[in-house]
């Protein structure tokens, strides 16, 4: 595995955790992971870039090693996090991002809010969620209120390796050595010896706004970087989140500079089943994009 390295940047007066590979002077790469995830596990296309480049991964506020927010979790707040991170590792040129689900939503609408700040984007099997009508607006409260008195703490395991073939279970392309190596990025090692998620359980109460998807589509009609979908054949996940055929092609449609691989054999989690596949498309992608003239 390439080596690497750690900061722990203050974000909007949280304490971040940035995995970093490469030197500082190579050219930036800033990848972000999605909901569950951690920066780290990028590890595997890191590994199968073959140029020069300074690869950043955050973790997102209340995932991996960054501070909880004792607040609760707000979507717009990832935005914001991002638009700190962007601004401190590169304060003048515009940067290229790489995101998963979650984080692949995150940097396709960073892109249209600031369109000056994006120079490309990967999106990685993140295509938006299904409008959600406005009549589940009342019971979709209620519910996240009574998730406030309570929060349920994440299910323990016995060592590391038991959340390995958890992992596993879950993922049955995962080999061995890389399920042991994103159950040491995801876990943490409880006071009683057991292991959890480090993620902060708060991220499982629902969320009370509703998903608009027009409000979504009008932030990427407004993204003038070249966005590139890596998608898996199996359409599973769609399906399962109702986001039928129309609303992939006017999501596809919003984007002036658009394009679109993909992947067979692969699941929702392609930087870990064909991390090489993807490591070739984000590379011929961004080097095609730095050729371009400044948006």
């Amino acid at each position: 595995m390439k080596p690497s390295r750690f900061t722990r940047p203050t974000l909007r007066g949280l304490r971040m955790h940035c995995t970093h590979w490469g030197r500082d002077d190579a050219p930036l790469l800033i990848m972000l992971h999605g909901w569950g995830d951690a920066g780290a596990s990028f590890q595997f296309v890191v590994d199968a870039l073959k140029g020069d480049w300074h690869v950043v991964a955050p973790d997102w506020r209340g995932f991996g090693g960054s501070e909880w927010a004792s607040g609760g979790y707000w979507f717009p707040d990832y935005l914001a996090d991002l638009d700190a991170l962007v601004s401190a590792l590169s304060p003048e040129a515009p940067v290229h991002l790489v995101g998963h689900s979650m984080g692949g939503n995150i940097a396709c609408l960073y892109a249209g809010i600031r369109p000056r700040r994006v120079a490309s984007v990967v999106a990685i099997d993140a295509f938006g969620l299904a409008d959600r009508p406005s009549d589940e607006a009342p019971g979709r409260y209620e519910k996240w209120l009574n998730g406030l008195a309570v929060t349920s703490p994440w299910r323990l395991y016995d060592s590391f390796d038991a959340l390995a073939e958890r992992l596993r279970r879950r993922n049955p392309r995962l080999d061995a050595g890389k399920a042991r190596f994103l159950a040491g990025v995801l876990g943490r090692t409880c006071d009683d010896g057991q292991v959890s998620l480090a993620a902060d359980p708060a991220h499982q109460r629902v969320n009370p706004v509703l998903y608009r998807r027009a409000e979504a589509e009008a932030c990427w009609r407004r993204a003038k970087a070249p966005v590139m979908w890596i998608e898996p054949e199996d359409e599973t996940l769609r399906q399962e989140l109702g986001v039928d055929a129309a609303q992939i092609a006017n999501a596809k449609a919003c984007f002036s500079d658009f394009r679109e691989h993909l992947i067979p054999k692969a699941g929702h989690n392609l930087h870990h089943d064909v991390p090489e596949q993807v490591a070739q498309l984000i590379e011929s992608f961004v080097l095609a994009a730095q050729n371009r003239s400044p948006v």
